[in-house]
């Protein structure tokens, strides 16, 4: 079957064959010429096209029927744009949050079937919610009319450091009663997947760098302000988990030690102070109705005072966490994310302004192209879900 064939080219990365090197290639991509894929595979032009002739027989690799050109064609008859056949795969991404979860199913060509959000109880448990993931996964394939044996495997997204070694959560702040759980044993023999899994700033960041801000950086770092603060390091193209999965985790970081206690059990956390759960709660307490961070962010851009000084400290404080990270990183692109980042200027520039303050390498003493570069991301609301998406379909953060 063309689905075994696919699955096979895509499961094995040490097969360095022409075809699964392209196939892999797709899988993370989308949309390529072949010209784009000689270059970023280093394969001969000659192999590529008699490798794709091959791949196009065996319709695991069609023209895409968008109609659009390739990025960088040049001028000309345009580029053909290839994809993975559609048809032959598909894969689930789950973000399990505080109160909600939610599912995107999406073909191989990265074209999204499926995108759908439901509300459950706080602190459900794992098992809880691999019954409901199995529910809406099996609800959205018949919907649809997709075959589950084209099924490549479910990315998990939570909000917790994931233990790369044996798939633990190692403490989990959005679902707090999964510290410990081990994702593989919960969800594999439910879902009957591969599952690939990671902390939801990981996923958010590969959703930036797939479709989002991101697109063609190899490396920069990704900073989401929202209830809380999280963040990612992406290096070459991959996303850096740290030896038990805890790398990335920013708002954990300690700018001030005598400071207040933090959810984590330090005193002083830069979430303390960076992040829109406590400026949520007073505009809350201070209207005497619900507010959210949208709702902030609404009123300051009409004129509410209050929420914009207190965004402006927010950015400020962000700023000069972001800023132990520059000196540490020196990253060429920062990219801002979580709903906060939906405030646009008005947290963009005291962030820039309080990061060129207190990081090490100021503005004035590189040439422009050796600058920072801070950018608000693409995706708020579903950021975390389209990058489990992206787990699978990058083969990243596979457990067993």
């Amino acid at each position: 079957m063309i689905e075994d064939r696919l699955k096979s080219l895509l499961d094995d990365p040490a097969d360095g064959t022409p075809s699964a090197r392209i196939v892999r290639l797709l899988s993370e991509r989308g949309t390529l010429s072949a010209t784009e894929i000689a270059r970023l595979t280093g394969l001969a032009k000659s192999t590529v096209s008699m490798t794709l002739a091959g791949l196009r027989r065996s319709d695991i690799v069609i023209e895409s029927d968008h109609g659009e050109t390739v990025r960088g064609a040049g001028v000309g008859r345009p580029a053909t744009a290839l994809t993975l056949n559609p048809k032959v795969g598909t894969c689930v991404g789950v973000l399990f949050g505080l109160e909600a979860i939610q599912l995107i199913v999406a073909d191989v060509s990265h074209r999204v079937i499926s995108d759908r959000k439901i509300q459950i109880e706080p602190d459900y448990s794992p098992a809880e919610a691999a019954a409901v993931t199995r529910r809406l996964v099996d609800e959205a394939y018949e919907e649809h009319g997709l075959a589950p044996e084209g099924r490549l495997g479910v990315g998990v997204a939570v909000a917790g450091p994931i233990n790369p070694i044996d798939g633990k959560v190692l403490r989990a702040s959005g679902v707090p009663t999964w510290a410990g759980t081990d994702i593989r044993a919960a969800f594999g023999p439910v879902l009957k997947s591969p599952i690939f899994a990671d902390n939801e700033s990981n996923c958010a960041a590969i959703a930036e760098m797939m479709w989002g801000a991101a697109i063609g950086a190899e490396d920069f770092v990704f900073f989401k302000i929202d209830l809380g603060v999280g963040g990612a390091i992406v290096n070459r193209g991959r996303v850096i988990t740290g030896i038990a999965g805890g790398a990335g985790e920013f708002g954990h970081m300690i700018i001030d030690p005598s400071g207040p206690l933090c959810r984590c059990g330090n005193r002083g956390c830069l979430e303390l102070y960076a992040s829109a759960r406590d400026a949520v709660a007073q505009a809350e307490r201070r209207l005497g109705r619900p507010v959210g961070i949208d709702g902030l962010v609404a009123l300051a851009r009409e004129g509410d005072e209050d929420s914009r000084r207190k965004i402006v400290a927010m950015a400020e404080a962000a700023g000069k966490g972001l800023a132990i990270i520059g000196t540490a990183l020196n990253p060429g692109l920062v990219v801002l994310g979580g709903q906060l980042s939906r405030a646009g200027e008005m947290l963009l520039g005291p962030l820039s302004e309080s990061y060129e303050r207190h990081t090490l390498v100021k503005r004035a003493g590189v040439a422009p192209e050796a600058r920072t570069r801070f950018v608000t991301g693409v995706f708020t609301d579903n950021d975390a879900c389209l990058g489990a998406v992206g787990l699978v379909l990058r083969h990243h953060g596979r457990l067993g």
